[in-house]
């Protein structure tokens, strides 16, 4: 399948000026000196409990840098970058309305930005031509899905440690040899003296899933300590409906992987696990 999609629902900040890199190297989880030419780098943003604000992908163009993230995050992640500038020369411009956002399946591009070998976004111009495009971006959150792409929403904001995305797992989106940056210590942690508890796994149902839904396990011992208090053993990240059948991509506890996984409670319908197709 080879497909452009045009990604309208996502803003793209451009930062720029001489300490912009030292600037994203003390504000986000991954090591902004290995961006590859072409590439796109998956950065947390955390609050300093380690909780990710906002999930980006990260490119470098030029002497400056792209951020791409979901649109309803816009306002906060401008006006919270802003407070941490202090006397840097760095410049954050919210370049959204002036370009298109393409996403790239199994399409060759020498301009785009590779998330994987699949799957890449070019930023075109506004003012080009671009009716070749697809406005429905069922296609491409489903690919997301198929090579477990996270996404952080506004609704989803403050909800996951890198690992519950699996940004740790070979550094995809954080580095542990890198310095500082907010909420650090408690992701090192965890990674150092700990095993993450909870992970990001796909799944898919013949019912609706929703971003923020819950995943019900009537046999944890969660659910039979806390009985009506259980909130659920993981949250829908990001959710899709293709054809007949609903996707998603959820955390979820590790241990409870081989359970019957319901959505929301004992009673909803039953989550599949998809594996690798």
């Amino acid at each position: 399948m080879i497909m452009k999609v045009f990604l309208n629902n996502r803003a793209l900040f451009r930062i720029s000026g001489l300490d912009s890199e030292v600037f994203l190297q003390s504000q986000f989880s991954n090591d902004i000196s290995k961006i590859g030419a072409n590439r796109i780098q998956l950065n947390a943003y955390c609050q300093h409990q380690g909780k990710i604000i906002a999930l980006f992908w990260l490119m470098r163009s030029k002497d400056s840098f792209l951020l791409s993230f979901p649109a309803d995050l816009a306002e906060k992640m401008k006006s919270r970058l802003q407070m941490f500038i202090l006397m840097s020369d760095v410049i954050i411009e919210d370049i959204t309305n002036q370009n298109i956002q393409i996403g790239l399946i199994n399409e060759y591009h020498p301009g785009a930005f590779s998330i994987n070998e699949n799957l890449s976004v070019l930023i075109n111009p506004a003012s080009e031509s671009n009716k070749e495009l697809i406005s429905s971006h069922d296609e491409w959150i489903k690919a997301c899905i198929d090579y477990h792409i996270p996404e952080v929403f506004l609704s989803s904001s403050e909800k996951f440690v890198p690992q519950m995305l699996n940004l740790d797992i070979d550094e995809v989106g954080v580095s542990f040899s890198k310095g500082c940056y907010p909420g650090q210590e408690v992701v090192a942690r965890l990674h150092y003296l700990g095993e993450a508890k909870r992970r990001l796994f796909a799944f898919k149902s013949e019912h609706e899933i929703k971003v923020g839904d819950s995943l019900y396990c009537s046999s944890s011992k969660a659910a039979k300590l806390r009985g009506s208090r259980y909130k659920g053993s993981g949250l829908v990240v990001n959710s899709v409906k293709l054809h007949s059948l609903f996707y998603c991509l959820a955390t979820l506890d590790v241990d409870l992987l081989d359970s019957k996984i319901t959505l929301n409670n004992e009673h909803g319908p039953t989550l599949e696990k998809i594996n690798n197709e």
